[in-house]
């Protein structure tokens, strides 16, 4: 087919443009309805954008900023950046000031783009007081009102006739870390680089060209992108959401057939179906032939996730005990291991092959093995070119052989899976001298009403697990006897792991968080992993008292 043979996702577009241009590409829901937009009208509105972008004079390979929270004219303005000849710099909505004004000069940007923003579920206010002084900007639909020129400004252009030809080789797009290891750094990528997870996924579960998306998890991150390329490569329909208080009507709407997601909202959609259906009834029903298959498939309508036919978890391990639970539907959840190094083109899950702990194993074309300290290295066609503007980064994370150190430890078996068992950087020594890996043992805790779970505790007589309640289990909290039942339950489950874990590893103590977690705040990445570094700062000193308001102490020997 001739989007096999495409050398960029660009020139996949216009295969599509061309053989398919009345058939729907991106499906959008506003305040005021839903929105179609075919290939062809998607291709004329791209090429409307570049030539406004073209008639800035901006230098060909430019640095364009795209800001915005997924939406139809976000995937519109990456087309329109490949065809004006310049170079995508995706950036999170929900990033402090700070580091928007860090990304915006660290990776020199000639111009911003600014999508759907609202000022309240992103941090728009923040950040455009901490933008450059002089940067252009460019408003597509839905981005607030202030936000430069205007898009039917944008819209009085001509189409770009010169659409830009670009390489496999040249630089498409330079993709800036979530941060939960420290400052952002820029990954620069080829068009080639972007490409080779969609040629891995053909090799391995396969995409039909009837298959649907539903893009919500945040467009500048590689998991994301990796959708949307798929959705370039293979001519996919992809639905966006509304906002979270419309996700479930979203989700009916696209009803789609490949799904993402993280392990915290797998997290909280369980939670959600225990809440209305607590477990002790779901085994009963489980339990009676014929009813349970229909309960099943009423719970996966539910969800909006009865017609998946590929379900797949990223950026974070997932424990085993979700997968068994989504197994239990009728839903095999493949887990997936990348890095915005190699463009997630690393490992993954195939079906029927699903052992929980394992990533799966390495695509066609990759190469992994384990060094002598027990970190993963890897070498993959969808490997970066380098970091931007960190060329002593860039020397560091490489080995003399070519493959990317991923700062993960893991182990691979005799068929080549892959376990990951926690990052290099985040083991660390107790009190006692020993070495603790945290996050074998934020897996094993597993606690209904409980959404993130911290292990630390260096310089600590024993390890300590924060955990973070959702906001239906903290409004408990001001109940006594829900609270103490809450604690004896946690208390309960710490005695269980303990049993499982070597006497230096075992928690002394377990803290249920009344603060909130969020990006906002800095103690997730925008797409919900905790930063450990931030909580370390915020909790690693602390004694935990009990008058601490911030805290609940829930039992456990060890005290500092």
């Amino acid at each position: 087919m001739a989007r096999q043979s495409a050398p960029t996702l660009l020139h996949s577009f216009l295969h599509w443009e061309k053989t398919k241009p009345d058939g729907v590409f991106l499906t959008q829901p506003t305040t005021d309805g839903v929105t179609d937009y075919t290939w062809a009208e998607v291709g004329d509105q791209a090429r409307r954008l570049a030539a406004c972008i073209r008639s800035l004079g901006l230098p060909a390979g430019s640095h364009v900023a795209l800001l915005g929270k997924n939406s139809a004219h976000w995937v519109i303005a990456d087309v329109a950046i490949m065809m004006a000849g310049m170079i995508s710099v995706p950036q999170y909505p929900t990033m402090s000031g700070g580091t928007a004004r860090y990304v915006l000069d660290h990776a020199e940007t000639k111009l911003l783009i600014i999508g759907k923003l609202d000022g309240t579920s992103d941090n728009w206010p923040e950040i455009k007081q901490s933008l450059p002084p002089n940067l252009p900007l460019v408003a597509l639909p839905m981005a607030p009102s202030e936000a430069g020129t205007s898009w039917a400004e944008v819209m009085a252009h001509a189409p770009l006739t010169d659409v830009a030809t670009p390489g496999k080789d040249d630089v498409a797009t330079i993709v800036y870390t979530s941060g939960s290891t420290g400052r952002p750094k820029g990954v620069v990528h080829s068009f080639a680089s972007m490409l080779a997870i969609q040629r891995g996924l053909e090799g391995r579960n396969g995409v039909l060209p009837s298959d649907r998306l539903l893009s919500y998890l945040p467009l500048a991150h590689v998991a994301e992108r990796m959708m949307e390329g798929m959705a370039l490569y293979y001519g996919l329909h992809i639905f966006f959401t509304q906002s979270l208080a419309t996700f479930s009507e979203d989700i009916a709407r696209a009803r789609p057939t490949v799904f993402l997601s993280v392990p915290r909202l797998w997290t909280k959609f369980r939670q959600g179906v225990d809440e209305a259906l607590p477990p002790r009834k779901q085994a009963i029903l489980f339990a009676i032939p014929g009813v349970s298959r229909l309960i099943k498939r009423k719970i996966l309508r539910k969800l909006g996730l009865d017609q998946v036919r590929m379900a797949a978890s990223g950026t974070a391990p997932i424990s085993p005990d979700l997968i068994h639970w989504y197994k239990r539907l009728g839903l095999q959840v493949l887990e997936g291991y990348g890095m915005s190094e190699n463009f997630a083109m690393s490992h993954f899950t195939e079906h029927g092959r699903i052992v929980p702990g394992q990533v799966g194993t390495c695509f066609e074309g990759v190469d992994a093995r384990i060094d002598e300290t027990g970190e993963i290295l890897v070498r993959s066609p969808g490997q970066m070119l380098r970091y931007h503007r960190e060329p002593e980064l860039t020397a560091a994370a490489m080995t003399p052989d070519g493959f990317l150190r991923t700062g993960d430890r893991g182990t691979i078996d005799r068929h080549g899976a892959l376990t990951i068992t926690g990052r290099t950087k985040d083991i660390f020594k107790t009190a006692k001298g020993k070495y603790v890996a945290p996050v074998p043992i934020e897996n094993a805790i597993q606690l209904p009403g409980i959404e993130a779970v911290c292990v630390m505790g260096a310089g600590r007589s024993a390890p300590i697990a924060l955990l973070l309640p959702s906001a239906e289990k903290r409004a408990e909290l001001a109940d006594p006897a829900a609270r103490a039942a809450i604690a004896a339950l946690i208390r309960k489950e710490l005695a269980e792991v303990n049993t499982t874990l070597e006497p230096h590893e075992r928690l002394g103590l377990a803290v249920l968080v009344e603060d909130d977690w969020t990006p906002g705040n800095g103690c997730l990445t925008p797409t919900l992993k905790i930063v450990r570094a931030k909580l370390e700062e915020e909790y690693g000193k602390a004694e935990f008292p009990p008058t601490d308001p911030r805290v609940v102490v829930l039992g456990g020997a060890a005290r500092d």
